[in-house]
């Protein structure tokens, strides 16, 4: 039977969501992949408990993440919960999203129906074997669902007691501010945001989305901080047969050009100037932006986990370091 580390809160930093009173840790664990089916189960039990004994109480997943077997990320967390860590689901911070298609007609289809949202939380709830989620997303932006109908229906599911709070993932700017205004009239613990952001991917800058989370009290959830792993050290010297891009399982590849690398090995060299590898700077990189309040990791080995926590251990940097990596990232 597992029993977490007595020292798992010595070292983690958490930070208040928004304006609201949920505190997450500065590091999250995403489960969209290397959770769901083919997965080694052993490893992924392995990862999930190693975060947790890092400090690590929040555990990010979608009712889609196990792909091509939809919803099996969740079945296997439901069975590492089983394994021993849901002895401390009072210290977990546990959610999951739907937005994406999910099952077979017109329910299950992408968007943010009342139908489908409450839909998928049910059967979500199900295969984690769990009486509520505490936070709750809607998934993407549905550009034929009235955001009100979207709105009212995530307020719906707090209320029945099926989630304490709700999100939006991939949304906007103007998209969140729209949302924002419904749940205000609802009052409904809507506190986060998470959208995609990383050193190569600073969209929510141009288009102000973190600046206006900064000032309405919305907390940020980013995801693909390393960008698809190409913010690590394992491009810097070309391919690697294991790697995504070696295996030819995305699309980061198409953008690994001869510029690229050389920008990568330039940010290489600060981060090593800094006592860091390029994965950890990018993190506090991101951690630095005081909008942002947790940076959602992905990993294939518990190593990984370990090694992203350490970049917690060098958080600030010097306005010379700022301005050399904003130089690169513009060129």
């Amino acid at each position: 039977m597992y029993n977490a580390s007595e020292n798992r809160y010595d070292n983690m930093i958490y930070r208040r969501c928004g304006k609201s009173g949920l505190k997450l840790p500065a590091i999250s664990l995403g489960l969209w992949q290397n959770f769901g089916y083919g997965s080694v189960f052993a490893n992924a039990e392995k990862m999930c408990r190693t975060a947790f004994d890092l400090g690590i109480t929040h555990f990010d997943l979608a009712n889609n993440y196990g792909h091509p077997y939809n919803g099996s990320a969740e079945e296997n967390f439901g069975r590492i919960l089983d394994g021993g860590l849901r002895a401390y689901r009072d210290e977990l911070c546990i959610s999951t999203k739907a937005g994406y298609e999910m099952w077979d007609g017109p329910y299950g289809d992408r968007n943010g129906s009342r139908k489908y949202l409450i839909s998928s939380l049910d059967q979500s709830l199900k295969r984690m074997g769990l009486e509520y989620v505490d936070i709750y997303y809607h998934h993407i932006f549905d550009p034929y669902t009235p955001l009100e109908e979207t709105a009212v229906a995530l307020d719906q599911i707090v209320r029945q007691g099926k989630a304490l709070y709700v999100g939006v993932s991939n949304y906007n700017k103007a998209q969140t501010e729209e949302i924002s205004k419904i749940f205000k009239e609802l009052h409904t613990p809507f506190i986060v945001n998470q959208p995609s952001y990383s050193m190569l991917n600073r969209w929510i800058e141009d288009d102000g989305l973190d600046s206006w989370a900064r000032e309405n009290g919305v907390g940020i959830s980013v995801f693909s901080p390393l960008y698809q792993g190409l913010l690590t050290d394992r491009y810097l010297k070309g391919i690697p047969e294991d790697s995504r891009v070696g295996k030819g399982n995305t699309w980061i590849g198409d953008l690994l050009t001869d510029k690229m690398v050389n920008k990568l090995n330039r940010l290489n060299d600060i981060a090593e100037k800094r006592g860091q590898k390029l994965s950890q700077m990018a993190i506090a990189w991101i951690l630095h932006n005081s909008a942002i309040t947790t940076v959602l990791i992905g990993a294939s080995r518990p190593e990984q986990i370990i090694d992203n926590v350490k970049a917690l251990e060098m958080l600030d940097f010097t306005e010379e370091e700022l301005d050399e990596i904003n130089k690169i990232l513009a060129e």
